[in-house]
């Protein structure tokens, strides 16, 4: 947070669902409109896509002869990738394809990862975030409340953070160490397994310290992670709250993962009525559908979208909005008051850039939310938002390249 910007941050949760089916046309649905995507249909295609001849050009570039300084960087980077076989998986029950929270079993992963070939990334979703907006927002605009252990990880996320000009203000818990994520890779997959630890112990007393409570009411845009609703729901409710008192303050929410809206329901929606803006992908939009049951069950993308756009609101005075990312598919945005959806097409990359596709949600939303914070249009921070995320999957990991590139319009 700042004067302009402030991110913040029994069944199984690791469980997921199946994505939405295409309803019967109705008049909030987008003329021409085709059939959602399932996420798995993403990754296959793109899996597919890298897998092809490299003489077949599937993409737009400007010319095939020409080899841009990120390919030549990935180009430098063959036979250096973080590549493991499938035994790493097979060892802790993991998909090569997925996303899960840390069970018990799978503790000796992280000292495992990195007795091999591995790399050290800072990360950490609402923070990957902050670190993306900051990107692209003057010196000194974003602000990241989270917390940490007692340890050297949580020097690196200070050095990272500093490094990339991201202002960061942690709880620092004494009994549980910095919340690590490993991420397996096997081929073009990417099996993540987080435990969250000293991230799971924020307590709403750090953010109503008086030093920190400040900070937050000098900031104008407040961003929350759907991951905290696990954690600290009092503390989301606090920004919440704050920004619709305020009507000159906004409050985003992202959904962050399927299992939120599935396991965390009566959390996420306690929220609802505070959302100025909310992000999310068609699976996660699928998933809030499904705990929501009746009609919405297997309803479209662009129908769901609709539908959350038009809930409930605390302050009326400002028009909720809707973003839904789906992989290669148009982004989809739905606005309160409006009869029909927008779309919006991705930025095309070729095959040969992408390099790694882990924490390319949380680069749009990055780019997103800096474009409403310049005041920008809809159309044009969406479209930051995919600018963002394109860099993104051309480095290792949640991470942007240096020195910093400028924003260009599609």
């Amino acid at each position: 947070m700042s004067s302009q910007t402030s991110p913040l941050k029994a069944r199984d949760v690791n469980t997921s669902l199946p994505s939405p089916t295409k309803p019967e046309k109705t008049p909030t649905m987008v003329e021409g409109e085709r059939q959602p995507k399932t996420m798995e249909y993403h990754r296959q295609v793109l899996q597919s896509r890298l897998e092809e001849d490299k003489s077949k050009h599937t993409y737009v570039s400007p010319s095939d002869m020409i080899m841009s300084p990120a390919t030549k960087k990935l180009e430098a980077l063959k036979g250096k990738r973080f590549g493991n076989d499938d035994s790493v998986l097979q060892k802790y029950s993991l998909k090569a394809n997925d996303a899960i929270l840390a069970e018990e079993s799978h503790m000796p992963i992280y000292d495992d990862l990195l007795s091999r070939k591995h790399a050290l990334i800072a990360g950490g979703a609402a923070q990957n975030t902050a670190r993306g907006a900051q990107y692209i927002l003057p010196a000194n605009s974003v602000l990241y409340i989270g917390c940490v252990g007692k340890d050297d990880y949580a020097e690196k996320l200070r050095s990272a953070c500093s490094a990339a000009g991201l202002r960061v203000e942690y709880r620092v818990d004494e009994t549980q160490p910095t919340g690590r994520c490993g991420v397996v890779i096997t081929g073009n997959n990417r099996s993540l397994c987080t435990h969250l630890a000293a991230a799971n112990e924020y307590k709403l007393e750090h953010l109503q310290s008086p030093e920190i409570w400040d900070l937050v009411k000098k900031a104008k845009y407040y961003y929350v992670g759907g991951y905290h609703l696990t954690v600290c729901v009092p503390a989301v409710m606090a920004l919440a709250k704050e920004a619709a008192e305020n009507k000159d303050k906004v409050f985003i929410m992202n959904l962050s993962a399927p299992f939120i809206p599935q396991f965390f329901s009566k959390q996420l929606e306690e929220t609802s009525p505070y959302w100025d803006y909310l992000l999310g992908n068609e699976t996660e939009v699928a998933a809030w559908a499904e705990a929501q049951g009746g009609d919405l069950k297997g309803k479209s993308v662009q129908e769901i979208a609709m539908h959350m756009a038009r809930l409930d609101k605390v302050n009326e005075g400002r028009k909720r909005t809707v973003v839904i990312t789906q992989g290669t598919e148009p982004t989809v945005v739905a606005v309160q008051g409006e009869e029909k959806v927008r779309e919006y097409p991705v930025r095309t990359i070729g095959k040969e850039e992408i390099y790694d596709t882990n924490g390319a949600g949380d680069a749009f939303a990055g780019g997103f939310v800096a474009g409403i914070v310049e005041g920008k249009s809809l159309e044009e921070s969406v479209d930051m938002g995919q600018w963002l995320a394109r860099l993104s999957i051309m480095e290792l990991g949640p991470q942007f390249p240096f020195p910093k590139q400028t924003y260009s319009k599609a």
